[in-house]
């Protein structure tokens, strides 16, 4: 960990300008909200093929699937709640139905939205979209993993959804790290637990095995940036190792990485598992990291869930 912070979009707005340049290919849709997602920087270096549809998220998909099935790819983009909240059906019916070359990329995901409140706080995007067949989900966990997906989705066949945050926050990738669609990633190897986690959620989780190494616990930390195909084999392998799983997200518990953890876990490997994200609950107004620690999303709470999941492996 560099300790450099940088913000997700800002990263998918400069890979979405290299596209410009070197996939001819490439279409960028955007809903009155380009400043915000950064795919204004496409915009700039390929204004031909930048089309913003004003404050109409659905029609963006509609519009978007048209195109992508004349032949091109489509990247459209705003803000989660409304990626997959009010975007919902053309996405299932124009996109993921039909098979078609979308990649629905939101930002503004998660608690750390902030002030922002509960209408704008995305905490239920990865399971409505890990619940539609033929859809991606990827969720990096930086900056640099941020740019690396961009370029691997214009290069995958299919629907796909890339969810972001807002804020800056610590990078784990080396600049020009490469991604692999459906690959997890050990981060950091241990013997005593698991924790897989998504999005900024593994620069705590590092954050968190610090802390345990300190107690004496070795911590495992893996990056899950691909929430749908998950890499089961991954997920067996690291409970096999160290016998405990903790899995963290910023995120619902109901539906998310945790939910798709433990399907695994029961039907392949039954292991002791906890879950750190946001309960059966809607987020409010407040400063990302005052929401952070209300809604037990710090390195301490990935603690204090590691050593009670470490209690049921006797």
């Amino acid at each position: 960990m560099s300790g450099e912070k940088l913000a997700q979009r800002s990263y998918y707005g400069k890979a979405l300008a290299k596209l410009a340049e070197t996939h001819p290919n490439v279409v960028v849709f955007d809903a009155d909200l380009a400043g915000s997602t950064k795919t204004s920087s496409f915009q700039k270096a390929a204004p031909d093929r930048f089309v913003q549809v004003g404050i109409a998220e659905s029609n963006m998909i509609g519009v978007a699937a048209g195109m992508a099935a004349s032949g091109k790819v489509a990247f459209a983009s705003t803000f989660g709640v409304f990626a997959s909240g009010r975007c919902w059906e053309q996405i299932r019916m124009a996109v993921a139905y039909p098979k078609l070359n979308v990649k629905v990329v939101a930002t503004h995901c998660g608690l750390s939205v902030g002030p922002d409140g509960a209408t704008h706080q995305a905490l239920e995007d990865i399971a409505i979209m890990r619940s539609l067949p033929n859809m991606t989900v990827v969720v990096p966990c930086d900056a640099h993993e941020a740019y690396a997906a961009t370029l691997a989705l214009a290069d995958y066949d299919g629907p796909a959804y890339m969810r972001m945050g807002r804020s800056e926050f610590p990078v784990l990738k080396e600049e020009g790290c490469g991604f692999q669609i459906g690959k997890a990633e050990v981060l950091r190897e241990g013997k005593d637990v698991s924790i897989i986690a998504c999005g900024q959620m593994v620069q705590t989780s590092m954050e968190a095995a610090e802390l345990l190494e300190k107690e004496g616990i070795s911590a495992e930390v893996v990056n899950m940036a691909t929430i749908k195909p998950l890499d089961e084999a991954a997920i067996i392998a690291t409970a096999s190792k160290t016998g405990a799983v903790v899995t963290v997200e910023e995120h619902s518990i109901i539906g998310g990485l945790g939910s798709a953890v433990a399907k695994c876990l029961a039907e392949s490997r039954p292991t002791p598992m906890g879950r750190v994200g946001t309960k059966d609950t809607f987020g409010e107004s407040g400063e990302a990291e005052e929401l952070l620690v209300k809604y037990g999303l710090t390195a301490a709470d990935i603690v204090s869930k590691v050593k009670e999941t470490i209690n049921k492996k006797s």
